[in-house]
């Protein structure tokens, strides 16, 4: 009994019970992310929930502890917490396919969704996994004098345990091998920590849960047309095939389509169409395009049927979702598009290129990355303009609410003297941003491709002026995009709004 009291094993027991609780921790993240995505409170929900979980353990570790001291009755809770994480893969999906369709509005869903995800799936096995450190103090002290150095070097060893768990998983074990087996490894590595002080009964259980790393993943979100999914180092990404013959390109949770393919045509009746109606806002006739947040490649492909002597610039941060347009999404087909796997404002930063157009459509929907909403992101955007060139963004917004498409038109304000809203989709803006004033559009109907006139009639029709700055612009320093963007849909889901697909009048 006691060389199970002895500082080593304990020590080894509270390493373990760290890095499985982050492991734990950073694989939630990535097996809810497919459902309820990756947004702020998502991350709120996880983390909230994991150091409240922390304390309910911490609290009952030591109360446990003093009544029963036994190095057994550790061993047997960190086996405990090793079995509930293996069994989380398996039960996860059907519970999440069942979270996700019986809630009223995904975008809603996402806030109480990934609440109750992570309560009920993760929760149970942190709680466990906190009872650790505290009865392992309480197993080491042989002397009152030496409590403190004790406490400081189980914790010490606890946290250096979590950073393992936590850049293992996200830099090798996630890309390598998938969320599943990241799961079950973690599983297995808590279940050969509780072998130091249950001895051979717990080595069966790390070999039979070992065993499960044998069992395929399979789909994560299975549907008929299903193409491609996969695990990427930034997220999860999925094409499926309608049977009409679109593709779709969905990242996370699937709310948003990031791309879409059509085999006949590149017009898409979406979002990317009204890109197409713009270069004629340009003083000269289009030469260079950068694309911030390229996706699929839906825009660069439709540029090279309709301005083939163009050359575009897609930027995308995520060389899996670049794979995936290469495969599915014709992005080779536009040979003047080069592709740039990096993030939109250290790229744009970094080049030395002047653009005629830059599209950044980098807002995963309906959520705004805070730092491409900045003034200084638009002081950056306005240096990299070519004269006469035009700053094009995809603002996502509900209707009845403006809130975020007013806060980032009054801050472009404040770097461009001329700033424009097309409202060309239900859910989607298009804003213009130029320093020098637009041409009369309409007189623009008339120039360009004849199949896009439709498009450019829509934008003479449609388009307004702001006038207004911000009284308080967003900077890198304050941007509170995620509240602004949290209140809307939370606001709108409350009100019995719908997400629906809208259609620009040029759908085939």
């Amino acid at each position: 009994m006691e060389n199970r009291r002895s500082p080593a094993a304990l020590s080894l027991l509270v390493f373990g019970a760290g890095t499985g609780t982050l492991s734990a921790e950073i694989a939630a993240s990535r097996l809810i992310a497919p459902y309820f995505g990756s947004s702020t409170i998502v991350w709120a929900n996880l983390i909230g929930l994991v150091l409240a979980a922390l304390a309910v353990g911490y609290w009952l570790g030591g109360r446990l502890a003093d009544r029963r001291p036994d190095p057994r009755l550790l061993g047997a809770i960190v086996l405990s917490a090793a079995l509930w994480v293996a069994l989380t893969p398996f039960v996860a999906r059907p519970f999440l396919d069942a979270t996700v369709r019986n809630l009223d509005s995904a975008s809603a869903g996402a806030v109480i969704g990934s609440f109750f995800a992570v309560l009920l799936l993760f929760a149970p096995a942190v709680i466990v996994l906190g009872m650790v450190s505290p009865f392992a103090i309480r197993l080491a002290l042989t002397d009152v004098e030496t409590a403190g150095a004790i406490a400081g070097r189980f914790y010490a060893l606890s946290t250096i345990g979590s950073l393992l768990g936590t850049f293992l998983p996200a830099l090798v074990t996630i890309p390598l091998v998938g969320t599943q087996r990241t799961l079950l490894g973690t599983a297995v590595v808590l279940a050969l920590t509780s072998a130091i002080l249950l001895g051979r009964r717990a080595l069966f259980a790390a070999a039979a849960v070992a065993a499960l790393v044998l069992v395929p993943p399979g789909a994560v979100k299975a549907e008929p047309g299903l193409l491609h999914e996969e695990e990427s180092t930034h997220q999860f990404v999925q094409v499926v095939e309608r049977p009409d013959g679109r593709r779709l390109l969905r990242l996370n949770e699937g709310v948003a389509v990031h791309s879409v393919w059509r085999e006949d045509t590149v017009l898409t009746g979406g979002v990317w169409d009204a890109f197409l109606a713009l270069p004629p806002l340009v003083e000269r006739p289009l030469r260079s395009v950068a694309i911030l947040g390229n996706a699929g490649g839906t825009t660069a492909r439709a540029l090279g049927v309709f301005y083939p002597r163009a050359d575009v610039d897609g930027v995308e941060l995520d060389p899996a979702v670049s794979a995936a347009g290469f495969r599915y999404f014709g992005m080779g087909d536009n040979p003047r598009l080069r592709v740039h796997d990096a993030d939109a404002r250290p790229f744009l930063r970094a080049t030395d290129r002047r653009y005629d157009l830059i599209v950044v459509d980098a807002y995963h929907q309906p959520y705004v990355p805070f730092y491409l909403a900045t003034r200084e992101f638009f002081a950056l955007a306005r240096e990299r303009l070519a004269p006469g060139g035009i700053l094009a963004l995809n603002v996502a917004g509900v209707p009845g609410d403006t809130s975020l498409r007013d806060a980032i038109t009054g801050t472009l304000r404040h770097e461009f003297e001329h700033v424009w809203v097309w409202p060309a989709l239900r859910f989607n803006s298009i804003v213009l941003a130029r320093v020098d004033p637009l041409p009369a559009l309409d007189g623009l109907v008339a120039d360009g491709p004849e199949r896009l006139r439709p498009l450019r009639e829509l934008l003479a029709q449609q388009a307004f002026a702001v006038a207004e700055r911000a009284a308080r612009p967003w900077t890198d320093d304050r941007a509170p995009v995620e509240w602004v963007t949290d209140r809307m849909i939370v606001e709108y889901a409350a009100s019995g709004g719908e997400l629906d697909e809208d259609f620009l009048p040029t759908r085939p």
